[in-house]
């Protein structure tokens, strides 16, 4: 009876086959109309190495390391070490314009592209963005087959995508999957919304394309997220909108110009949004301003909230730096804050990127201590007139201690308390102030000053 119930179920399962593999995406034409357009890239670069210590030049010819000294040359000596790396690519047009990820060209001294009829060509780089791990590069032959190149804002999470690349040097390897997620945000990464996928990408695939079902590039194959160093189901694309630009700016200026307006800025919490009357959290809370830049001449303060740049809504704090950066140097964008409860438009004039920075959470060296009270889970001590002047501060308390909700918000000895939503303090009576005009167990958001950076620190008032 066992075996029959088992042969049974086989055979279920075996007619069932047939109908799930008929509703599955048939990736042949696509392949074989794109394929040729995917390119495997390989750089070579030479590098002095140190000899291994042994016998001398001067070893006479029975001694058993002459052949190895023959060969490689003598101990002590620099020689040439020949270092290959390998990647892909995708023609942009029939001339031989290529594009590929910057990390893969940036250290080549030669750069060998192979085509899938095997054709084989040294190409030029023409330009590379470190930033957005964009790079150009060019070869001399014409009629070449080229990419048709689609719109990634049109892309929905859940939809079928397919990578052609050479993983491990495994040339025009295929590989597909679904979009995970779409406008990713990595560490390091402020200026690309990564494209998140499940499709196996591993060292070799960097710089190849992603297709949607319509055999259009959607993004350039980057990066991946792994424990090991292989694929565990996470990667992640430039999207090829953003690649284009970039693409576009190489081989027309050479450079990349990207758009700033002088802030730091951090993520508006949960406990953030109630402290500034914000229905839900959004928006990129501005906890400074650079002095002279772009944002103070069109009156962005410190504590507004960006909701809105150039008519594009901020979500994130992670979304300005990227609106931002795409905005052309020299042009004037509308900025929406959020201030002391109400919209504010402000017309901001963008200027060029150079070196803009996040929040800095690192501690630095603390300011001198002074007697202790206690008020809001700390420690707090009024400043004297000569160490607000050495801190270069017109206000601020010294927080001598942390403790209880202080402490889990990350307040620490040496911090000063710089502001409670918005209202600058000065005296120990100015905090009492204003802390007695909220009520227990509502969140008030702190600005705290860290060195020469400053951070707001959303802090529930419900006790020690």
């Amino acid at each position: 009876m066992i075996r029959q119930w088992l042969f049974a179920s086989a055979v279920a399962t075996v007619v069932c086959l047939p109908a799930v593999a008929a509703e599955l995406p048939d990736f042949t034409e696509l392949v074989e109309a794109q394929g040729p357009a995917v390119v495997n890239i390989s750089t070579t670069s030479s590098k002095a190495a140190q000899q291994a210590p042994g016998q001398g030049p001067g070893a006479p010819e029975d001694d058993p390391f002459f052949d190895f000294f023959r060969r490689y040359g003598p101990p002590g000596q620099p020689r040439e070490q020949e270092a290959r790396s390998l990647g892909s690519g995708f023609i942009i047009s029939p001339d031989g314009y290529i594009m590929t990820n910057a990390h893969v060209v940036e250290a080549g001294d030669d750069i060998t592209v192979r085509l899938t009829d095997k054709r084989e060509y040294t190409a030029k780089v023409i330009g590379a963005d470190k930033r957005s791990d964009v790079a150009v590069i060019k070869i001399e032959a014409a009629n070449l087959p080229k990419v048709t190149i689609g719109d990634a804002n049109k892309l929905k999470v859940g939809e079928w995508v397919l990578a052609i690349g050479s993983p491990f040097g495994f040339d025009n390897t295929v590989t597909a999957g679904i979009v995970s997620a779409k406008g990713r945000s990595l560490p390091q990464e402020n200026f690309t919304p990564f494209i998140q996928t499940d499709v196996a990408i591993n060292p070799g695939n960097s710089g190849g394309p992603l297709f949607n079902l319509k055999g259009e590039v959607v993004g350039i194959n980057s990066q991946i997220y792994s424990r090991t160093g292989g694929f565990m189901g996470l990667s992640f694309a430039i999207p090829i909108d953003v690649a284009m630009d970039i693409a576009n700016q190489l081989r027309t200026a050479g450079k990349v110009t990207r758009g700033r307006i002088g802030v730091v800025i951090q993520e508006v919490t949960k406990e953030l949004a109630e402290s500034f009357g914000l229905s839900k959290p959004q928006g990129a809370l501005v906890n400074s301003v650079e002095k002279g830049g772009p944002a103070e001449k069109a009156g962005i303060e410190q504590s507004d909230i960006i909701l809105k740049f150039d008519g594009k809504t901020v979500n994130s704090s992670a979304d300005l730096p990227r609106i931002v950066a795409a905005t052309r140097p020299g042009s004037k964008s509308t900025v929406q804050v959020w201030r002391k409860g109400a919209n504010k438009d402000l017309t901001v004039t963008v200027g060029e990127l150079q070196d803009d920075k996040r929040a800095d959470r690192q501690p630095k060296k603390p300011a001198k201590a002074g007697d202790a009270v206690a008020k809001l889970g700390m420690n707090l001590t009024e400043l004297t007139a000569d160490q607000r002047k050495e801190l270069g501060i017109a206000s601020g308390l010294l927080v001598e201690d942390a403790q209880g909700n202080a402490a889990k918000a990350g307040i620490r000895r040496g911090d000063i308390l710089m502001a409670i939503n918005n209202q600058d303090v000065k005296t120990l009576e100015q905090v009492n102030q204003i802390i007695a005009q909220f009520e227990k167990s509502r969140s008030v958001a702190l600005l705290i000053r860290r060195g020469e950076s400053s951070l707001y620190v959303p802090l529930r008032l419900n006790g020690n």
